[in-house]
């Protein structure tokens, strides 16, 4: 992440970026049914059916994050981070269940294929779906290099698919108009797995965050040299990391000379620790202090040893 941000402007970002998730959404079903009613398109179906669970994902992201973004309290000491990997899981869910109908809608099409109609209206909604979905995206990919929001994340991802859902929509329409009407149904189905490819991606990645993973083996290795820096640090282990939400959570043990006076090795943790911040901003450091003399890499399971 780049560039970090207040508080106070992370959660404006937060904020800005839910509400104009909801509301493109909003506007883009209202205007695909439009043109679904008239062209009676399969392909444009499936982008009003891709976009009412947009507007389904859009809201729970909204509440997710304004829930993410409370501060920890007595029963949340780690605060409520993780409220966004859920609404990540949430949005898998919807995305996996309108790529199932769009299947059988598909399907159903191709046995008793129709003409499309209103071919201008048609190819002017999904163009002006791609424009829409452009800024919205580009107002994410903003939010994201400043907060690191996983649902921020999750939802990008999701209107990424739909920008080639729309690009491929265009197209079926044009060939559409040349004759090949088995081809608007084909690409509905071509959109169809694609969808659910995607909510796979987002779903798996929530997964992973609910379960603890580690960091990005980038930021480890980042954390060891800055711990390996501090020229009176001997060594460290037992560095074990998660994602919550935004927050980086690092624990390990520094090793140091065997007569260091307590209070000096305490000066020595807060700088590392004041150095990974430095690094990593929304990183929670919690660091050990373990004489050099009682450290038996021998006996440390593998999981605990930092080479």
């Amino acid at each position: 992440m780049s560039n970090p941000v207040s508080k106070i402007e992370t959660e404006r970002l937060l904020k800005l970026a839910t509400r104009a998730s909801v509301a493109t959404a909003s506007i883009l079903i209202i205007a695909k049914l439009a043109a679904y009613w008239q062209t009676g398109s399969v392909s444009i179906l499936a982008s009003l059916v891709d976009s009412l669970m947009d507007a389904g994902a859009s809201i729970i992201n909204l509440l997710a994050v304004s829930y993410a973004l409370a501060p920890p309290d007595k029963e949340h000491r780690f605060g409520h981070g993780k409220a966004e990997s859920l609404a990540g899981l949430a949005q898998a869910t919807f995305i996996a269940g309108s790529g199932l109908f769009l299947i059988l809608e598909a399907i159903q099409r191709l046995i008793n294929p129709q003409p499309i109609e209103a071919f201008d209206v048609g190819l002017g909604v999904m163009i002006f779906s791609v424009i829409a979905t452009l800024i919205l995206i580009g107002i994410q990919r903003h939010v994201i290099n400043k907060t690191n929001s996983a649902a921020i994340r999750a939802d990008a991802l999701h209107y990424k698919t739909d920008l080639l859902t729309n690009a491929a929509i265009i197209a079926a329409l044009l060939l559409a108009q040349f004759g090949w009407l088995g081809i608007d149904p084909l690409f509905a189905l071509a959109i169809a797995a694609y969808i659910l490819y995607s909510s796979w991606e987002i779903g798996s990645e929530a997964f992973h965050d609910l379960l603890d993973r580690e960091i990005t083996e980038e930021k480890r290795k980042q954390i060891i040299k800055i711990a390996k820096n501090h020229p009176q640090v001997r060594g460290l282990h037992d560095l074990r990391t998660r994602l919550s939400g935004r927050t980086e959570f690092i624990q390990m043990h520094l090793e140091m000379d065997d007569d260091l006076p307590l209070i000096e090795a305490h000066d020595i943790a807060d700088q590392v620790e004041d150095n990974i911040l430095l690094a990593i901003p929304t990183a929670d450091v919690v660091i050990h202090l373990d004489p050099v003399s009682a450290v038996d890499l021998d006996t440390l399971p593998l999981f605990k040893r930092t080479d």
